[in-house]
């Protein structure tokens, strides 16, 4: 397709992409709903949920940089179009995953699929939107597209529940795949403009190994489940391979990932923000998800329905974040979001969700908007704050920092969880002590448990078990309250001088 042909086309290219996007972000938030029934059709401990979960963004973190300059060599048609028949293929694999073994390394290859259609899209928008003002707006359809696919992951999710089993919530990306790859095939661009150069393999081992490691370190170590040994020498190798990494960029002609950005503040302040703010958005969903089920006994749908307000807000907040920071500048945008999504985590951790009301729906739908406004407003800082000839490299570290946010802020949330919960959870008298240690570990395991007691006595336990997480679901959300709320401060200090290049040069 020619370059004159591509110009006329471009809107039909940003619906391709978009569509392309889709499934990868819905795979971020599908399963949330789907934990409790996951868990007890697979039999699976609280630790290979967590992982079921988390290596999907874990991993992408690790791979989008890697994946992002590849296509930069090969062309983003080329790897675009692998990506999505990875990704269908995944997800037809884990739809019908027989162990939660299984369905983690399904998992794993859903992962690199998606690390490869990510920033593909991302930079065939930049390639096809020369028009700044055309491109902001691409952009902010795009960043809309991202928001509302993960909030309706979990109500297609509910969804699809309802009606069929669990590996339903993959199989639905297989039918969506085969409309998009032939579009994708058809609308973009046959010949591209790539960067010379060798693509650094090792390079892009050294990363994945690096954040994968430490991750695990740091997993291990809040679980207490592996022995101590493990747990240092993950860290290290972690540290290690990270620290090598960056040795390498910064020795390099042609490094990988340009750590020049970081010298600007505004970048560090726009990844703390997208790190901090995608993983309380992420965790605090995770946690909705399990409350709304377990405790207030709700059907994967009705929790899905439930969640709307946060869901529904989240989708509208970019486009709101691109009009607010013109309007009052970013500094007091971004700080504002942050503090008021601080307030609103403490009036939910203290309200009563079985008796939801107005108030409840009210501080999810201003806690969707608002972490969707930071989130958007850390790539106005970042995106700001780099040259054009930059923006890809600054595009992929940023997705990095959503993905990271995403995969820390589950397994921090997940692992605090079942911290507090083991410690306030009181079980009833006369279980085993093999029994009562499984039973302690989440509220997922007392459910597994209790299947397998007498009638009376598995009914005290899931009691016990809905008293203990309701009291983890109080001190967790007030934790990520003080946690935004530190952030919000950092925010305003980092952003003070803040002066988009754009705007800089004029």
């Amino acid at each position: 397709m020619s370059s004159a042909s591509l110009q006329a086309n471009r809107w039909l290219v940003l619906v391709a992409v978009m569509l392309a996007f889709l499934p990868v972000v819905l795979d971020m938030t599908i399963l949330h709903v789907a934990v409790p029934k996951l868990t007890q059709s697979l039999n699976a401990s609280g630790t290979e949920v967590l992982w079921i979960i988390d290596i999907y963004p874990l991993l992408m973190a690790g791979l989008l940089v890697p994946m992002g300059t590849l296509a930069d060599r090969v062309g983003n048609r080329k790897i675009l179009l692998i990506g999505l028949a990875i990704f269908s293929a995944a997800s037809a694999w884990a739809a019908f995953a027989q162990s939660a073994a299984m369905l983690i390394a399904a998992r794993v290859l859903l992962a690199l699929g998606g690390s490869m259609i990510m920033p593909c899209v991302l930079g065939l928008i930049r390639k096809t939107f020369e028009d700044e003002g055309e491109r902001a707006m691409a952009l902010g359809l795009w960043g809309m597209v991202g928001a509302a696919g993960a909030a309706v992951g979990p109500l297609v999710g509910g969804a699809l529940l309802e009606h069929f089993w669990w590996g339903s919530v993959f199989l639905i990306n297989v039918p969506v795949m085969l409309v998009v790859a032939p579009a994708c095939y058809f609308l973009l661009p046959h010949v591209e403009q790539t960067t010379p150069g060798k693509w650094a393999i090792g390079q892009a081992l050294l990363l994945i190994v690096g954040m994968i490691s430490l991750v695990y370190g740091i997993k291990a170590g809040f679980g207490g489940k592996q022995p101590l040994l493990i747990i240092v020498l993950m860290v290290v190798l972690g540290i290690a391979a990270l620290t090598l990494f960056v040795r390498k960029q910064l020795g390099s002609s042609e490094p990988m990932l340009d750590l020049s950005l970081l010298s600007h503040p505004a970048v560090v302040a726009g990844l703390i923000m997208a790190v901090v703010a995608s993983g309380a958005l992420a965790g605090v969903e995770l946690t909705l998800a399990q409350e709304l089920q377990y405790v207030l006994g709700k059907t994967p749908l009705q929790a899905g329905i439930f969640m709307i307000p946060i869901m529904a807000a989240a989708a509208i907040g970019g486009p709101a974040a691109g009009y607010l920071s013109n309007r009052f500048g970013l500094r007091l945008v971004a700080t504002l979001s942050l503090v008021i999504s601080a307030g609103m985590l403490m009036l939910l951790a203290q309200s009563d969700f079985h008796d939801p009301g107005f108030l409840v729906p009210f501080a999810l739908a201003i806690l969707g908007l608002t972490l969707s406004i930071g989130l958007t407003a850390s790539s106005i800082a970042i995106m700001g704050s780099v040259d054009a000839s930059k923006g890809g490299a600054a595009g992929s570290l940023e997705a990095t920092g959503y993905e990271l946010g995403t995969g820390l802020g589950i397994t921090l949330f997940g692992v605090f969880t079942s911290t507090v919960f083991s410690r306030t959870i009181e079980l009833p008298i006369g279980l085993s002590q093999d029994l009562a240690e499984q039973a302690s570990k989440t509220i997922g395991d007392a459910y597994i448990v209790a299947g397998a007691l007498q009638a009376e006595q598995g009914a005290a336990l899931i009691e016990a078990g809905k008293a203990a997480f309701s009291r983890t679901h109080t001190v967790l959300l007030m934790t990520a309250a003080v946690v935004i709320a530190a952030l919000a401060v950092i925010v305003f200090f980092t952003l003070a001088r803040y002066r988009s290049l754009s705007h800089a040069q004029h």
